[in-house]
């Protein structure tokens, strides 16, 4: 059973483009008739406390003649820059009975976040918590309200088809687990979810092996997501392609299409500690996930059509282990790892080809359900870097991104997105090789992102960066300028977004927020943007006047 869309609110919409002297730092709704705001490259700055009265006054607005409430959309041309949004708190909807949990502090921290010049925010929603406890039953009640208060605070809204589990466990503060009828039917049937050697299940995220068989209560697990999909866009309709103006789509853990990395993946911020899951991730090969009885019949079936049926009793023998040298390993190592044998040859093609297509069919589904809807669909590739530097990749290769010192993985993939359309989003824009190789040798997040980007420009891919970890220094703000400018270099024209992660008390800390603002404007002014990357040597940018009075009094925590 289905819930039934509310009908739609009564919307007057109108285009415009705007001269230089007129553009902003964010183009987003704005509502009319309204108070004119006098704008160069950016809102004149004015205390906390009276912004946010004016934006509330704005927001109570009413048509004088039939009580609709009427926007005006300014469309953003490419010569504005690139804009930033903000992920909203994985918490911001209560599990239990799906409610938007403080709706009042939320709405202040959005109306702080147009204000700086933020085009909108991403809004994480979870299979488990709509769809929680039967098929077909949604409860989309919390994100609609989250949606309505963006649109109140005029912001655009990014949308997360959030498909797999959150959080390491129960006791993880940001726990959302799969739907509670998936549970069930993983107990049933443990080979629903991903296995490695050991037979460790993995339950973040349904085994791509079973995709189109029927395993969950008369539906495939292609099935359920179309149907999640197909009732958002019944349920959103009236928001699409004007509020709700990108929607990504979830393909493995994390979001990622990619396998899960082991048993229990550790993971910032759902670990306590940062510096523990960096020293683990570090050293971490991973372990190839293909020992769910799917996944062995597709590898067994490949391995008898090349007419070697002993390649398809499993995965490759001396690749275990999760934290050691990968030089140590039978299938890793450089000069003698069976990676690079025929063997392993095919076990690698047929392991990232599974991903793939996993990929490729979800993909279809998502733009057949929002064909003419006028959202932009995305989709996320990890960012697996530890071991960039050496021959074999190992953790890429158990991320299921066959990528080596001899081969392109990521190509196949920026192609496989370029023929749906769809925008190619990546984190860890803020990591250095200087640093990273402190911990790690072998480690090159600048040498994975320059490759991955170069994949995206090939393809004619639109690129949506993120930040792995919420960090406020300079220094990480300046990287992920540097990262863009290897992106957009040379493009007359290009697709460029950035999703910052995430939105907490942090954010609204007196320093930390007149850093976020710069980043902002930086981003979101073509020129300035443009003098960062290098293009122009003329243009400077001062910090705003009076940034530093919007406190955390507002702040969401």
């Amino acid at each position: 059973m289905a819930v039934a869309s509310p009908s739609a609110p009564s919307f007057s919409v109108s285009f415009r483009c705007r001269g230089a002297a007129e553009s902003c730092i964010s183009n987003r709704l704005t509502w009319f008739p309204s108070v004119a705001f006098t704008r160069r490259h950016h809102r004149q700055s004015l205390p906390c406390v009276k912004r946010l009265s004016i934006a509330s006054s704005l927001n109570s607005s009413r048509s004088s003649q039939d009580g609709d409430v009427q926007y005006e959309f300014q469309q953003r041309g490419w010569q504005e820059g690139s804009p930033v949004y903000v992920k909203l708190p994985m918490d911001a909807v209560g599990p239990t009975v799906g409610q938007l949990w403080n709706a009042k502090t939320m709405s202040y921290s959005l109306h702080a976040l147009a204000d700086a010049g933020v085009e909108g925010v991403v809004l994480e929603i979870w299979w488990g918590l709509v769809e929680r406890y039967a098929p077909g039953v949604y409860n989309w009640h919390g994100y609609k309200e989250l949606v309505e208060l963006a649109m109140r605070s005029g912001l655009k809204v990014r949308v997360v088809m959030a498909f797999h589990q959150c959080g390491t466990g129960p006791d993880d503060p940001h726990w959302i687990s799969l739907p509670r009828w998936v549970l069930e039917e993983i107990q049933k049937n443990p080979d629903l979810a991903y296995a490695d050697k050991f037979g460790r299940r993995n339950m973040e995220y349904i085994s791509l092996g079973c995709d189109t068989l029927p395993v969950l209560r008369g539906r495939s697990p292609l099935q359920a997501y179309a149907d999640f999909m197909r009732n958002f866009r019944d349920t959103f309709g009236h928001f699409l392609g004007f509020i709700i103006t990108g929607i990504q789509v979830g393909m493995g853990p994390s979001g990622e299409l990619r396998y899960p990395l082991c048993k229990f993946e550790l993971r910032y911020p759902s670990c306590t500690s940062e510096k523990l899951t960096w020293s683990w991730h570090s050293h971490e090969l991973g372990e190839f996930q293909c020992y769910d009885k799917y996944m062995l019949a597709s590898l067994n079936a490949c391995a008898k059509d090349i007419g070697m049926p002993e390649w398809g009793n499993g995965g490759p023998f001396g690749a275990s282990n999760l934290i050691q040298n990968p030089e140590n390993t039978d299938f890793f190592g450089s000069d003698n790892g069976s990676w690079n044998t025929p063997y392993g040859k095919f076990f690698l093609e047929w392991y990232s080809g599974m991903l793939l297509w996993h990929g490729e069919i979800i993909c279809r589904e998502a733009e057949s359900i929002f064909q003419g809807t006028e959202v932009n669909k995305s989709a996320k590739v990890a960012a697996i870097y530890w071991h960039y530097d050496t021959q074999s990749h190992p953790s890429e290769l158990t991320a299921g991104y066959y990528n080596t010192s001899t081969r392109d993985g990521y190509l196949p993939i920026a192609r496989m997105f370029a023929r749906y359309g769809f925008t190619l989003c990546c984190t860890g824009f803020e990591r250095q090789d200087a640093e990273e190789k402190k911990r790690n040798p072998v480690s090159s997040p600048e040498g994975f992102l320059r490759q991955l980007l170069l994949a995206a420009k090939v393809c004619d891919v639109p690129l949506e960066g993120e930040n792995y970890a919420t960090t406020f220094d300079d220094e990480s703000f300046q990287q992920v300028l540097k990262m863009l400018k290897f992106y957009s270099y040379g493009l007359e024209k290009y697709s460029l977004s950035f999703n910052f992660e995430r939105m907490d008390k942090n954010l609204f800390d007196n320093r930390n927020w007149i850093r976020f603002v710069r980043f902002v404007k930086q981003m979101s002014d073509a020129n300035t943007f443009r003098a960062n990357l290098g293009i122009e040597d003329d243009v400077h940018w001062s910090s705003t006047s009076g940034v530093d009075k919007i406190g955390t009094t507002f702040a969401y925590c």
